[in-house]
């Protein structure tokens, strides 16, 4: 049976700021809803595993499939509520890895070294690496089988400096997606603001924001064949 392994951040607070931040709900329910309908395992870990915090601005517009999940008591205690560690996972096991994103994962994902050996090991293993939004920042230590930088020279998107600025949270975070992708040699692009966009360079697959989180999926699927 295929297997996906999903990427969610443990992050519950902004930095700087006294405000809540952490996984963008659609961004997982939207993602993970496509792998069910087509019969994908999943697993879910985390930098530290254990529990994920939810950014209170993702739930402000739930749809039918975030509720779907959300009011699912299995979800929020077996997925949302214990997570994988690193230490846990055997990269061989999986033929994608999927990183969500929300703001909080600005801050733990790039520090992660260890999900990201865990997303080399998939991607020299032939299968696909896959984030959205802020989830690219997981995607910046993540080295090729050469030792360098996995995104250099990749066509790929992720959360804007549009949208961040739109989202007056320019300041509020560590660094600007856009800009660090950019830095270690990626070809970003991005779309209209707040629409779906996604991005397919090989085996690397990106969705710029959370209205790309299905469109992203499919893509995936696609891909898996």
């Amino acid at each position: 049976m295929t297997k996906a392994l999903i990427v969610l951040t443990n992050v519950a607070k902004y930095d700087s700021l006294d405000r809540p931040t952490g996984l963008w709900l659609s961004e997982l329910t939207h993602f993970y809803d496509v792998m069910r309908d087509h019969q994908v395992e999943v697993d879910f870990v985390s930098p530290t595993g254990g529990y994920i915090p939810l950014d209170p601005h993702s739930m402000m517009s739930m749809d039918a499939t975030d509720w779907k999940y959300y009011q699912d008591p299995d979800f929020r205690n077996q997925v949302l509520g214990a997570t994988l560690s690193p230490d846990q996972v055997v990269p061989q096991d999986y033929d994608l890895i999927y990183y969500a994103g929300g703001h909080g994962a600005m801050w733990d994902f790039p520090a992660s070294t260890a999900i990201a050996d865990i997303a080399s090991q998939i991607y020299q293993n032939n299968g696909l690496v896959a984030a959205i939004c802020h989830g690219v920042a997981g995607l910046l230590p993540i080295k090729d089988e050469k030792g360098e930088p996995l995104v250099a020279d990749k066509l790929l998107t992720g959360f804007s400096n549009v949208e961040e600025a739109a989202n007056e949270t320019t300041d509020a975070v560590p660094f600007l997606a856009e800009d660090a992708l950019k830095e270690l040699g990626a070809n970003y692009q991005a779309g209209p603001s707040f629409t779906s966009c996604v991005q397919v360079d090989g085996r690397l697959l990106t969705g710029q924001n959370p209205q790309s989180a299905r469109d992203l999926a499919e893509k995936v699927i696609e891909h898996l064949g």
